[in-house]
């Protein structure tokens, strides 16, 4: 192999090691972070997919109201349920997107953790590579 050929192969090697290990951290954060927020800052979460989910002339609301899931053993045990809905100036429902911008938002977070990763991932390939060669550079023998 020439060694243009071998150092792009060897770069993207790296690339592809780097993107990895960051995305092994940073994705599942984003995600996380998804979910906190759309239920803690939902009111934000609204202002920010109402434009984008609900029909023009109406706002996003978070509506919350208790409610009861079953846990791992079966039983029933009392939560919170998070739905965004849009309503027009009268107040009234104009759409309901029950629990859907949650899983916008966590996806979109998601994507952002994608995209940072692959970013960090560009520019620390080329010091990684070189701490690798570095590592790896035999020594001469005395």
């Amino acid at each position: 192999m020439e060694p243009a050929k071998t150092g792009a192969v060897s770069g993207c090697l790296v690339w592809v090691i780097a993107f990895s290990v960051l995305c092994a951290c940073l994705f599942p954060a984003a995600m996380v972070a998804g979910s906190i927020t759309s239920t803690v800052t939902g009111d934000s979460v609204a202002r920010i997919l109402g434009p984008v989910l609900c029909p023009e002339g109406t706002t996003a609301e978070i509506f919350t109201y208790e409610t009861t899931s079953t846990d791992s053993n079966g039983f029933e045990t009392p939560s919170t349920a998070f739905e965004m809905r849009c309503v027009d100036e009268s107040g009234q429902i104009v759409k309901d997107l029950g629990p859907t911008y949650a899983f916008i938002w966590t996806g979109l977070l998601g994507a952002v953790g994608l995209v940072l990763s692959a970013a960090l991932a560009f520019f620390l390939a080329a010091p990684a590579g070189a701490l690798v060669a570095r590592l790896f550079q035999k020594k001469p023998k005395a």
